[in-house]
């Protein structure tokens, strides 16, 4: 956890209610496809099948793609607005109405549980931390944690945030450290920490295919790499 004190004010439900139908418009869908590729394919790297919990599921696309690749998943989210987007738009999901800070699923209920660009919008320190401690206890021993999230360390967030509608100045960057050691403190074994993606929302998609390359690049090496949009913090339930 941070050395000192951070007050911060995590987006209210109610602003995810507002916006859920412009909430997938606001990227390019090329770079979305990217991305949404890119996370199916480390989580199908995790577990070849299982029960997936995806906390703070938001609209259901991620959710979505994982259920077509054959995973039985469920997403929850504490937007009834940005759920009801969810049941509309995807089939082979479950979707919850619950907060990340007080999981509606018995314990040990899935074999993998994950989050992406969550953690930024939870915010307050205290919140990530019982966060974290409730996605390690709905995981199942044996099973794992992923959380996936904005690189603080990645100076071009400020930039892109201030233009999208999901963010409103309330959101606070989580370091990586906080995230390894708030799974430790409830119990899990972290596997791996890394930095990835490199693509920004600007790429034409004529460039895509570049852009991508140019990425791998970035992501293997030392130094550089740590610049990279995301922190991919990969943990075990012993």
């Amino acid at each position: 956890m941070p050395g000192r004190a951070v007050s911060v004010r995590p987006v209210p439900a109610d602003h995810f209610d507002e916006i859920a139908g412009e909430y997938d418009e606001s990227l390019p869908p090329h770079v979305v496809e990217h991305y949404l590729t890119k996370r199916t394919a480390w989580v199908k790297e995790l577990l070849g099948s299982g029960t997936v919990l995806d906390v703070g599921c938001g609209t259901g696309v991620l959710a979505g793609r994982l259920a077509a690749a054959g995973f039985d998943v469920t997403g929850v989210d504490p937007s009834a607005g940005m759920l009801a987007e969810a049941r509309r738009q995807v089939s082979g999901a479950e979707f919850v109405e619950g907060s990340g800070t007080d999981l509606p699923f018995e314990d040990g209920s899935f074999d993998l549980t994950l989050c992406v660009a969550v953690m930024h919008h939870v915010a307050d320190p205290a919140d990530v931390e019982r966060t974290l401690a409730e996605m390690v206890r709905v995981t199942r021993s044996g099973g794992q944690i992923l959380v996936w999230d904005h690189n603080p360390r990645n100076p071009y967030w400020k930039l892109l945030m201030a233009r999208v509608p999901q963010d409103d100045g309330s959101e606070r960057l989580i370091p990586e450290a906080e995230v390894t050691g708030g799974l430790a403190a409830a119990g899990a074994v972290v596997l791996e920490s890394r930095q990835s993606g490199f693509v920004p929302d600007f790429v034409p998609p004529r460039f895509l295919r570049l852009a991508a390359g140019v990425e791998r690049g970035v992501e293997r090496v030392p130094g550089v790499k740590r610049l990279c949009a995301h922190n991919v913090v990969v943990a075990k339930k012993p």
